[in-house]
């Protein structure tokens, strides 16, 4: 839940998670659809889906542990490198390195890495000084943590100690240099580079991208069609929808596209702006009248709201699926 997004946003997540898949096996066991609900607003959904087919796979070997080692670990599906050096170190104390951005940060400071930490030959050696560094902290034995903190050795206190030095001292913007326990040792503070490192590339150009959605109702259900598989967002509900080229573009002939026949009137429910990676997206959406639409497809199905409230839904239909509600809410009381 971490990787992409911070600890803030995760805790809620994390606390209902436990809640209702407290152990690997439940979490193997639990139906695909479940998972995605439980994910639902934390975006890069394959770390859920790979999630899944780790703890299936440890739970059908003999034993069904977790692994402890670094190599088992690291075999598990979307595991990587930094990800089973941090299990392996902060949970089992094993002489494994981590490199995320806040220990980049950290590092190319102390040793002045000019490079862009991205480039093959700056990552080799930020992986090399991560390794030594974790290497040196194994030959220190720690003295006993004070209760109820809980640290399982040196190569754990160390890997930490760099993430957290990473995330509230040595920050991106204005660090905090005069409380920095290795501020003497620093290269980029000695030269004064400090707000120039780490370079990283400069991202790529936003780019704009325009959605419209339709919100059908049919007999008091409405269609709702699941994003098939290997795309993004896979397997996640959504309204019928396009993508069009520009605003100027016929609402109206968009919706013939989409739902293969011809509405009598659309209105305007709403209009959310979300970003994905670098895309600016903007979705509208409009509820139909007068259009009799015939789905069959089996990923589409005509459902209640009080329905499709338990299904897994993307970020920005779920905003169209909570103004419909309220519409609807509306409409009733009205």
């Amino acid at each position: 839940m971490l990787q992409q997004t911070q600890v803030k946003t995760v805790i809620p997540y994390w606390e209902r998670w436990m809640r209702e898949l407290p152990t690997i096996s439940s979490l193997a066991r639990a139906r695909p659809e479940k998972v995605l609900k439980l994910w639902e607003g934390l975006g890069y959904y394959t770390r859920v889906r790979n999630l899944q087919k780790a703890a299936q796979t440890i739970v059908s070997d003999p034993g069904g542990r977790f692994p402890t080692q670094f190599a088992d670990i690291l075999a598990l599906t979307g595991v990587g490198r930094y990800t089973a050096g941090a299990i392996a170190s902060i949970a089992f104390n094993q002489v494994a390195p981590i490199l995320d951005g806040n220990v980049i940060r950290v590092l190319t400071r102390i040793f002045a890495i000019y490079a862009d930490p991205k480039q093959r030959h700056a990552n080799v050696r930020l992986w090399g000084i991560a390794e030594r560094f974790v290497q040196e902290a194994a030959k220190h034995p720690l003295p006993p943590a004070p209760q109820p903190l809980t640290i399982s050795g040196p190569c754990s206190a160390l890997n930490q100690s760099l993430m957290e030095l990473g995330a509230t001292v040595c920050t991106a913007r204005q660090p905090r240099c005069g409380d920095c326990p290795v501020r003497n040792h620093c290269a980029a503070r000695a030269t004064h580079r400090v707000d120039s490192l780490p370079n990283l590339a400069r991202r790529d150009a936003v780019t704009p991208r325009h959605f419209v959605a339709f919100v059908v109702q049919r007999d008091g259900r409405w269609l709702v069609r699941r994003r098939p598989a290997g795309v993004l967002n896979a397997h996640l509900w959504e309204f019928p929808n396009a993508e069009i080229d520009n605003r100027a573009s016929n609402v109206g002939e968009v919706a013939i596209s989409v739902l293969h026949a011809k509405p009598r009137s659309l209105q305007k429910l709403t209009a959310v702006k979300h970003s994905i990676t670098r895309y600016r997206i903007l979705l509208e959406a409009y509820v139909v009248a007068g259009c009799r639409v015939s789905e069959r497809s089996d990923d589409a199905r005509w459902l209640a709201l009080a329905d499709l409230e338990k299904l897994p839904f993307t970020s920005a239909h779920r905003k169209v699926l909570t103004a419909l509600c309220g519409s609807t809410a509306q409409g009733v009381r009205n």
